[in-house]
């Protein structure tokens, strides 16, 4: 029975588990989005978002505690770089994972797992990018006589 085990085994070995992990981690840093199993993703994002946490604060100490986890020299780079300076002002959260449907070959379950802040469809730029101009139901009419009334009155003066 598994009473109590949190851990999601995904049918490996501790360390073939780990190396697994730690090289979606670096995919994921990398490139800001993959597309994995949706079992996996879950998994990954319990693995990298403590990771994120500690690349906010940009010491030597956390430097060598997440390269401990990743191994990898360039996405330690990215990550305490342009991935800590997105992130900065968000306290948690920093992933999302949008089902996919089942693979072909397979039939296995997929997701896309993203990094939130680096996602143009749904960043805060775009939000404001493309902020359509509030509707309101007050009829237009006072606006419509402010309109027509002030090109009248400088054609007056033009006619004098």
């Amino acid at each position: 029975m598994r009473h109590g085990d949190k851990v999601k085994n995904l049918s490996r070995t501790k360390a073939h588990r780990e190396a697994l992990l730690s090289n979606l981690a670096c995919q994921l840093i990398q490139y800001k989005r993959i597309v994995t199993t949706t079992a996996k993703a879950k998994a990954l994002r319990v693995y990298v978002e403590p990771l994120i946490t500690k690349a906010k604060e940009n010491t030597t100490h956390q430097r060598r505690v997440v390269f401990s986890y990743l191994g990898d020299k360039e996405a330690i780079k990215e990550l305490f770089g342009a991935v800590a300076e997105k992130v900065g002002g968000r306290p948690g959260g920093y992933t999302r994972i949008i089902k996919l449907g089942a693979r072909p070959g397979d039939n296995a379950e997929t997701a896309l797992i993203e990094l939130v802040d680096f996602n143009e469809i749904y960043g805060k730029g775009a939000a404001e990018a493309k902020a359509p101009a509030k509707k309101t139901r007050r009829s237009g009419a006072a606006k419509k006589k402010a309109e027509t009334a002030a090109p009248e009155a400088p054609a007056a003066d033009a006619a004098e």
